[in-house]
């Protein structure tokens, strides 16, 4: 059985849990569905449709397979490289000038559906340089033209009136998000010794490289960015809280403040504190009037100040008027990653030193969708 029907009967199982715990779930509220429910269960069960689709025409490609290779038995077939690896190899050996390795999609979001190849090893590995693409909303896209998304001014209002009478107009305002495509790259030097041993994971040696070499701009300009030219970082896009710390270092009543500042369709399961990495060891310290800390270590998952997630940002400032820490829905920040990651090298570029280079290539950009979703707190002045 082929990885790719593995992968499509895994879609499928995901989704069918999915529909159960929808179901389960009204159950227990001893309830019918409603239409948001019968909805989302209508479009995974399409989803599941497609996916056994998908095996059954995966099935029949691999009888077919079988039936060619008795046919053409006695007959010697080419070897292709096929895998990323391979590819990445015949572009370290020179046999390949480049190529561009793309990120490989699922049905249902899951660390474990498919392998991952080198542009999503790259990916994953950037993700544990900056936190930007932990907790931003990570879009991909096949080409590099600037991409719009529609954003909300203003929200309807509602209003109360009498059986009968007449319900004023109320229209939301809108305006767009561009995304466009920066181009971010690096160098990467080869020893030629190490390419000439098949035994070395080359592709984890270069993705390791070329995610800290890549991630550590982009979580910069992710950040800080101005938006001119490059990203419109979160911390340049955030709103103002209206809170700046009494002192130095922040309160924990000034946590609490900043936390109630955001409006409360952002304190959602996506809501977190960012923090410059002072501003998190100051965190850490903090205890509320019982003398209990603010901050929770959590295994296996961020760690966690007044209930919320906290992730370090090596990037944020961290001094007298700084915005030191963000809070809000971290979702709203979208990030686009344009035409996957393109690969190329040169025997020549380095030929006195015996190594290969390999440049690296990534197209990305950024802004927050909903700068009021986002606030930063203004560090105080030391005394």
């Amino acid at each position: 059985m082929s990885e790719f029907i593995k992968a499509q009967q895994e879609v499928r199982a995901n989704l069918f849990e999915q529909i159960k715990d929808v179901i389960s779930g009204a159950e227990a509220e001893s309830r019918g569905l409603d239409s948001a429910e019968l909805e989302k269960i209508d479009r995974m069960e399409k989803d599941i449709e497609a996916a056994e689709r998908s095996i059954e025409t995966a099935e029949k490609a691999e009888q077919r397979a079988v039936e060619a290779s008795a046919a053409s038995k006695g007959f010697m077939p080419v070897e292709t490289a096929n895998t990323d690896a391979d590819k990445l190899r015949s572009i370290l050996t020179g046999e390949t000038r480049s190529a561009n390795f793309e990120t490989r999609a699922t049905v249902v979001s899951s660390d474990s559906l498919v392998d991952r190849g080198f542009a999503d090893s790259i990916f994953m590995k950037m993700r544990d340089v900056g936190p930007i693409l932990q907790t931003s909303e990570v879009i991909s896209t096949n080409t590099s033209e600037p991409i719009v998304f529609p954003t909300f001014g203003t929200f309807s209002s509602p209003a109360q009136r009498a059986e009968g009478s007449a319900l004023p107009e109320s229209s939301p305002s809108f305006s767009n998000l561009t995304l466009e495509a920066y181009l971010y790259g690096a160098l990467i030097p080869v020893s030629n010794t190490l390419l000439q041993d098949s035994s070395l994971d080359i592709q984890g040696i270069i993705a390791t490289q070329a995610a800290n070499a890549l991630e550590f701009q982009l979580n910069l300009d992710h950040t800080t960015g101005d938006g001119s030219g490059k990203p419109n970082g979160i911390v340049t896009a955030a709103s103002d809280s209206g809170i700046t710390g009494a002192a130095a270092t922040i309160s924990a009543d000034e946590v609490i403040e900043l936390l109630f500042s955001v409006d409360a369709g952002y304190r959602n399961q996506n809501a977190g504190f960012m923090a410059a990495t002072n501003t998190a060891k100051d965190l850490r310290l903090l205890k509320d009037g019982d003398n209990r800390f603010l901050y929770e270590i959590r295994v296996g998952e961020p760690d966690q100040v007044a209930g919320y997630r906290l992730v370090e940002n090596r990037h944020m400032a961290y001094g007298d008027g700084e915005k030191s820490l963000l809070f809000g829905d971290l979702s709203q920040y979208k990030v686009r990653f344009a035409g996957g990651i393109d690969v190329q090298s040169s025997a020549d570029y380095a030929f006195d030193q015996n190594v290969t280079t390999v440049r690296v290539m990534a197209k990305a950009d950024g802004d927050l969708a909903q700068p009021e979703g986002v606030v930063y707190y203004t560090q105080g002045t030391a005394a």
